[in-house]
């Protein structure tokens, strides 16, 4: 017999919450652990011996291809997020997600290979991308579409703890490897052990995801015979200037954290020269600025407007931009985590918001959707290119260049939100 009464619901809206936020958790945790190893070792493993620089820009160029693959995961699972519901897109998204990282601990190096074992890599960082892309939509609409009226900012701010949940686990785990393992044992083998680990992360969010029901706006849409025959034609017909807008907001979020982390992991290692697990050390404290942020974001978003909160956010990241030229390559491994420390900070204002603003730009029977392509078409413009485009920068100006660019990713994202409102409620 099911429970009933307050405890039973607090309980209910634990596991929803539960529910949202492990997704996101494994969602950063896999793109991590790729974008980690991308940095230290898939360079030269499954790449032919080239300079270092060359070998590094090819393991980014595998990195972005999963951004390319996200827009059409996101299409795919949310037509069937706005059509059967969203627990099950979720359940079948987190599979896809799981199955293609942890394969990626099996895939032989270029040494064994050839040419075979990089485009494995990038079927298998799609496949990654592909499930992904209807992750990031489906955990927030579970948040938000259970929210209790006042609280949307707050709930829609709890999956998104996720990511700096996933970003600690990641890097915690390469830390330890670094610390246990010689050199030569991780490149051998060590960088395989965080993929195999994904298994656990994705279990524990199917038990989670398989326990709750459907989101009360989806049910009443549901009841209505209110679904979409076809959301993605509809998103793209009805909402066009919403899409725009919300693409454009998500631009700056993607591009601090994969500047302040994986770019910055690369060049503080390889260029700069700081020994790696000290950096790793350094990137794991400045992340708690990150969760700080978001939970500052969420109680703002509710006692002011996300959108409101969106703006503060983007114009902190311009100021930060501008002084990464000058505190990365001070000499002093103090003032680089300070910098990540105050981006991902940022990252936090104009991150933790979206949870409860993107949803608020399309209705119920198009929500998934219209979330998961602005999100996901955000993540390549923001996201996919950064490692590239910031190392190709620093090659030639250093990192004031980089931090220029990072400046003028907030200022892309503000254009989206100045003219953009709520019109589905906040």
């Amino acid at each position: 017999m099911a429970a009933t009464g307050p405890g039973a619901g607090r309980a209910s809206t634990r596991r929803v919450l539960a529910a949202s936020m492990i997704g996101t958790a494994v969602e950063t945790y896999d793109f991590y652990i790729y974008g980690t190893a991308a940095s230290l070792v898939f360079g030269p493993l499954f790449f032919p011996k080239a300079s270092a620089s060359a070998q590094l820009l090819s393991a980014y160029a595998t990195f972005a291809v999963a951004f390319f693959a996200r827009p059409l995961g996101g299409a795919f699972f949310g037509h069937f997020g706005d059509r059967i519901g969203r627990k099950s897109t979720l359940v079948a998204s987190l599979l896809l997600m799981g199955a293609s990282t942890v394969l990626v601990a099996f895939l032989p190096g270029y040494a064994t290979l050839g040419w075979w074992a990089p485009f494995l890599l990038c079927v298998l960082r799609f496949g990654q991308g592909f499930g992904l892309g209807g992750e990031w939509g489906g955990a927030v609409l579970l948040a938000v579409e259970n929210a209790p009226p006042g609280r949307r900012g707050r709930f829609g701010s709890i999956p998104l703890l996720g990511a700096p949940t996933g970003f600690l686990l990641a890097n915690g785990l390469f830390l330890i490897l670094g610390l246990v393992l010689t050199p030569e044992q991780f490149k051998a083998w060590g960088w395989r052990l965080p993929f195999l680990a994904s298994v656990g992360l994705v279990g524990i969010g199917l038990w989670i995801r398989l326990r709750i029901g459907e989101t009360p706006a989806f049910e009443k849409m549901l009841a209505a015979a209110e679904t979409s025959p076809v959301p993605t034609v509809e998103v793209f017909r009805r909402h066009p200037l919403a899409l725009l807008g919300a693409t454009l907001a998500v631009i700056a979020c993607f591009a601090i954290f994969y500047i302040s982390t994986t770019f910055a992991l690369g060049y503080g290692v390889g260029t700069l020269k700081y020994d790696r697990e000290a950096f790793l050390g350094a990137q794991l404290l400045a992340m708690l600025f990150m969760a700080g942020g978001i939970v500052v974001a969420g109680i703002a978003a509710d006692r002011a407007t996300p959108r409101q909160v969106l703006i503060a956010g983007c114009v902190g990241t311009v100021v930060v931009g501008g002084a990464m030229g000058v505190m990365v390559v001070a000499g002093s491994l103090s003032l680089v985590w300070a910098w990540m420390a105050a981006a991902l900070l940022m990252m936090g204002l104009v991150y933790g918001p979206l949870g409860s603003y993107l949803p608020s730009l399309f209705p119920p029977q198009l929500r998934y959707t219209g979330v998961s392509i602005a999100f996901n078409i955000g993540g390549i413009l923001g996201g996919g290119l950064a490692p590239i485009v910031a190392q190709k920068l620093s090659e030639t100006g250093g990192a004031a260049p980089v931090g220029a660019y990072l400046a003028a990713a907030a200022v892309l994202s503000l254009c989206g939100l100045i003219p953009l409102k709520a019109r589905y409620g906040e």
